[in-house]
């Protein structure tokens, strides 16, 4: 199973493409979208749909898992995240992927086993289930990982198929 982790944003989406094999879980790649503040947030947006369309197609993952944030510092925020969510869900529906959304409570609560976790515990955990020397960096990136490992772990997929 290989799933597309993202932890949407317009200034930074974080990406992970993570793929399960037997019993333990290993990240293709993983990185961020970063867009220009300068430019008009509809440049933005299309950046952020080429870039995941373009992921989407190299990977080819079975399913996609979107990172759900429902509390933003301010109105703006809150608004520029949904826009982000509307373009990858619009290429999810473009490669007839299916989307499951997870709040950041949950991600932590499947990645380390507590809902209120501090980003460097994420990290650290998810170093450990990953078996890997450096912890993933930028923190989006890392985040999108996290997402995708809850994913995998909740059998979402397995699900969805039947």
């Amino acid at each position: 199973m290989k799933v597309l982790g993202i932890d949407p944003g317009v200034a930074t989406t974080g990406y992970a493409v993570v793929e399960k094999k037997e019993a333990s879980c290993l990240v293709i790649e993983a990185g961020i979208i970063r867009t220009e503040g300068e430019k008009p947030l509809s440049k933005r947006l299309f950046l952020i749909y080429e870039t995941i369309c373009s992921i989407i197609k190299k990977h080819n993952p079975d399913s996609i898992a979107l990172e759900d944030v429902f509390f933003a510092k301010n109105r703006k925020t809150a608004l520029l995240i949904g826009a982000a969510k509307g373009v990858i869900l619009l290429c999810a529906g473009k490669f007839n992927l299916p989307v499951a959304e997870y709040t950041p409570l949950v991600i932590k609560q499947g990645v380390c086993g507590f809902g209120r976790a501090e980003k460097k515990q994420v990290q650290d955990m998810i170093k450990r289930l990953l078996g890997l020397a450096e912890i993933i960096q930028p923190d989006d990136a890392t985040d999108a990982v996290a997402c995708a490992i809850c994913h995998i772990q909740s059998g979402w997929l397995e699900c969805y198929k039947s």
